[in-house]
């Protein structure tokens, strides 16, 4: 039988020598996805049992052979006995096939007993494709599978198949590379990408971050950064989160738990916000009450607000004793979401006035972590604990201030009061 010999990336050695059944690598552009799995598909047709197939997978016909078919003749011309692209079948020379397909023709999926299949772009695929169609052609060969892709808005059956490879899973493996994992493109060539595009942008498709799904609500050009101005009004807005007893928690496990966050906003007297900072972390209760009164003490609020319900009737009895004991008081004011949805609240509280460059950041704060979120906002998965904390701010300091129109004279609504 002729020998193959390809050029691998190190991360296509790695993933291609690793023994587990399932596997999943999600890839920033330009990774060396496609090709390697034109390789998988010629090292497991090679390896096939009599009776059995191969298969490659794309979102659409047009797609699956664009990416592979001439991919597949390059790398294989040796091993290659016939092919037809009407078909888009290709055989092997011990007689098994390659079959080219698309996920948009699921039909053409079904009846064929596989002993390897890969999904390619699979985050533009329907689940189903996996579930109910090629999960099945597997079993009676105890068939292995490769799912490969980018990160895409609301995916979430690619990033759950992720986290199945992270968990430990005895079948599942994953991995997450970067487009700077293919040693062929040029490190300058990223880092002028970087400059170039959003930040939402190059995450995803150079960095394969999950963190990118998104609806684009908040867009980066609206971000603004200024100095403290000098006249203004303090207000502190609390989002809780549980009080667990963190210390004791893995790191990964720590990832996974929301965060308590306190916004410390200036609402200027033109109705603009002026964020201080957002301070964050996993603190247990009594750490949380001592960091609301620190903020208290060196802002002096109007106004706290704390969301009502169960955390903040856990939390007011030790902030209402450290307010007590350091002799330092502030109105605390219960907070409700209106039976809004969380999304539709902070989209409400926030678009506006971030898109009409209301809402200024502190130049001296580090913003990356706010940021990220803003930008990925909603996007399941995704902490959105800063972003939401600021946009309670909007329960308290309501204004409504107008820019004043010179071209009518000032009348009193009350002649005596001179209202």
């Amino acid at each position: 039988m002729a020998a193959l010999n390809f050029q691998l990336l190190d991360w296509q050695r790695t993933v291609l020598s690793d023994k587990h059944r399932f596997k999943v690598v999600v890839a920033g552009r330009r990774a060396g996805k496609t090709r390697k799995a034109a390789v998988d598909l010629l090292m497991k047709g090679l390896e096939c049992p009599e009776g059995s197939g191969v298969m490659y997978v794309a979102p659409t016909q047009g797609q699956a052979r664009v990416l592979m078919w001439d991919l597949i003749h390059r790398l294989g011309r040796e091993v290659i006995a016939s092919s037809h692209i009407n078909n888009s079948e290709v055989t092997l020379i011990n007689g098994i096939v390659i079959y080219i397909r698309g996920a948009d023709r699921p039909d053409t999926l079904r009846g064929v007993s596989l002993y390897h299949a890969i999904l390619d772009e699979f985050a533009d695929m329907k689940p189903i494709v996996w579930e109910q169609v090629i999960r099945a052609s597997l079993s009676d060969t105890q068939g292995t599978a490769l799912f490969i892709g980018t990160p895409k808005p609301g995916a979430q059956h690619f990033k759950e198949l992720y986290d199945l490879g992270q968990s430990g899973d005895p079948e599942w493996k994953s991995w997450l590379f970067h487009t700077a994992d293919n040693e062929l493109i040029k490190p300058e060539e990223i880092e002028s990408a970087k400059r170039t595009l959003s930040t939402f942008a190059f995450m995803q498709e150079y960095l394969a971050s999950f963190e990118n799904a998104g609806a684009d609500q908040f867009k980066e050009e609206w971000l603004k950064y200024g100095k403290e101005p000098k006249q203004g009004s303090w207000y502190i807005a609390v989002d809780l989160a549980g009080f667990e007893e963190v210390s004791k928690l893995a790191p990964g496990s720590k990832k996974r738990l929301d965060q308590t966050a306190i916004a410390v906003v200036l609402l200027t007297d033109e109705g603009k916000w002026f964020v201080k900072k957002i301070e964050a972390g996993r603190w247990d209760i009594r750490e949380t009450a001592v960091r609301i009164l620190k903020n208290i003490r060196d802002f002096r609020p109007l106004m706290v607000g704390i969301e009502r319900g169960a955390l903040m009737n856990a939390i007011l009895p030790y902030l209402s004793d450290l307010m007590r004991k350091n002799n330092l008081y502030a109105h605390i004011e219960p907070l409700t979401h209106g039976n809004q949805h969380k999304n539709d609240r902070v989209i409400w509280a926030l678009q506006g006035m971030f898109e009409h460059g209301r809402i200024i950041l502190n130049e001296e704060a580090n913003w990356d972590e706010f940021v990220r979120e803003y930008l990925f906002f909603p996007t399941p998965g995704v902490h959105d604990d800063l972003i939401d904390s600021l946009s309670l701010i909007s329960q308290m300091a309501v204004t409504n201030y107008q820019e004043p129109d010179e071209s009518e004279e000032w009348r009193p609504i009350d002649v005596i009061s001179g209202l």
